[in-house]
């Protein structure tokens, strides 16, 4: 298994638009289809964002992540992150933020002791808690040593982007195309 940061610019947006579906679920209305716009739109844009992916030895993809940097540019989230694929022993996902944590100054947001448990799988071991009752945990590369010293993470207001469709209804039909495309043209190694 091997991390791909996935540049190739069709290939990136087949995998947001999958990775989008995974998150939300394939019959969640405009939320997949406002944060797949808004991240291409914005966050890719001004490179503040990256999607990578886990392969299998074949470099098929078994999970995918969606990555931001936070305002300073020191360090990353996860926004999104999925698994692909089951095979009963381990979790492709727990998996790729292991690898990433080790690599770069990662940052998760848990929002239930389940997900926290997922990330605590991943090697991710300092926490603080966050308003609302939002687990903020720092990967073993991430500098930050309190939860002052964290810049906030770059994202994407989904009902902007969803308010936005309304008085474009040609950037909608573009990104619900590119969206619909990505899903179709998933590819099957990278």
């Amino acid at each position: 298994m091997r991390v791909v940061h996935v540049k190739n610019e069709a290939q990136r947006e087949a995998c947001l638009a999958r990775l989008c579906a995974e998150v939300y679920g394939h019959q969640a209305g405009i939320a997949p289809l406002a944060t797949f716009a808004g991240v291409l739109g914005i966050l890719i844009k001004q490179e503040a964002a990256r999607v990578l992916a886990l392969v299998d030895d074949d470099a098929q993809p078994v999970a995918l992540a969606l990555l931001a940097l936070d305002e300073n540019g020191e360090g990353m989230n996860v926004m999104q992150l999925a698994s692909l694929t089951e095979d009963g022993t381990t979790d492709p996902a727990v998996r790729l933020v292991s690898e990433l944590a080790l690599r770069a100054p990662l940052r998760v947001d848990a929002v239930s002791e389940a997900q926290r448990q997922r990330f605590e799988a991943a090697g991710i071991k300092r926490w603080f808690d966050g308003k609302s009752g939002v687990h903020i945990g720092l990967g073993p590369k991430h500098p930050a040593s309190e939860l002052d010293d964290l810049p906030r993470t770059l994202t994407v207001d989904e009902n902007a982007v969803a308010q936005s469709f309304k008085r474009d209804r040609d950037a909608f039909e573009d990104y619900k195309r590119r969206f619909i495309r990505g899903l179709e043209s998933f590819p099957t190694s990278l």
